[in-house]
């Protein structure tokens, strides 16, 4: 609907102040005048073409005057400079989808959506990707609709999240305050469900392979991060990792000890119980047993102590955070 190839019942769809969707008044602006940049879970290359030619082809449909990103750039922030003169029969999933976001963004879109992007592809080509993604994210300054059932990929590229279900709006919201919410873990995914914090890298040491990165709440010790110090990231820690304890352990192998405030635990009938720990400003989940909640007396209001593996909190869960809406790109974008 956004991109014009569904014509919705009812509804409104404004992009910068243009309206492009409103049923009580009769508008529905056609597809190819909305500049809707489109990337598709499979790429849809035009297979006789090179790749700077399926490149370019975008351009085509973009008036000069409108025209705003540059050939040059957009390779060079995709990575695919060494590519051009290929047809897509020699590339690889991974790169075939770089080519199709690169021909999304020559067509100079006013909104970038991205449709289960990394859906068809396996681990390894999705690890291939998301960094190109992310760059996309920070530097292209193109507002992005990124639709994805993966808790994972959302929790590492978004900036704000609408969770959907059944054809309904659950919840609208930063990603902390979303993914960080109990209620919700019936949608999220409760074996993925947990938090996600930002922090500032302090330090790295070089002996061990870590990086030491400064919360509110203490230090957070992780496997080493290739990012520069002073960087701010986002890490995501499962609420399966996280260990309660009522008095700070000694003699521990884990290294992450975190002061914190039980606020809600989410009762159920089964063993297994869900707390929700505030920490200086941020939240952390933790998932305990029912035994544990009574034999240690887990309610809100409690102080405690979450322990966290420095392990479980791995590379593909930590990365650079995105810029805020403040300093990185304007909501661009109602429905």
């Amino acid at each position: 609907m956004i991109a014009g190839l569904l014509r919705p019942d009812s509804g409104r769809i404004v992009v910068d102040g243009t309206v492009l969707v409103d049923t009580a008044r009769g508008i529905f602006v056609p597809k190819h005048r909305r500049r809707i940049g489109y990337v598709f879970q499979e790429p849809r290359l035009f297979p006789h073409l090179t790749v700077r030619h399926n490149l370019l082809f975008g351009r085509w449909f973009t008036a000069p005057a409108a025209r705003r990103e540059q050939f040059h750039d957009v390779v060079s922030l995709l990575g695919i400079e060494h590519l051009l003169d290929r047809r897509p029969g020699a590339l690889s999933g991974g790169e075939k989808q770089r080519v199709a976001i690169g021909r999304a963004l020559l067509a100079s879109p006013r909104v970038l959506l991205m449709d289960e992007p990394l859906a068809s592809l396996d681990a390894p080509r999705k690890d291939e990707i998301l960094p190109y993604i992310e760059r996309l994210r920070d530097e292209a300054r193109i507002p992005i609709v990124y639709v994805s059932h993966s808790v994972a990929e959302v929790a590492r590229l978004a900036t704000s999240v609408v969770l959907m279900s059944d054809g309904r709006v659950d919840a609208v919201g930063p990603v902390a305050a979303v993914f960080g919410r109990l209620d919700l873990y019936p949608k999220t995914g409760r074996f993925e469900a947990g938090a996600v914090i930002e922090a500032e890298v302090a330090e790295h040491d070089q002996r061990f392979g870590l990086t030491y990165l400064d919360h509110a709440a203490g230090r957070i010790t992780v496997p080493r991060l290739e990012v520069p110090k002073g960087a701010r990231v986002r890490i995501r820690i499962r609420s399966r990792d996280v260990i309660v304890a009522v008095q700070r352990p000694a003699g521990i192998s884990a290294l992450n000890v975190l002061p914190g405030r039980i606020v809600e635990v989410a009762r159920s009938d089964g063993p297994v119980q869900d707390l929700r720990i505030a920490l200086s400003g941020d939240s952390i989940l933790a998932r305990v047993t029912q035994r544990s909640i009574v034999e240690l007396g887990l309610e809100p209001g409690r102080e405690v102590f979450a322990i966290v593996k420095s392990v479980a909190i791995e590379s593909a869960s930590t990365r650079l955070a995105p810029p805020s809406e403040e300093e990185g790109v304007p909501r661009l974008l109602d429905l």
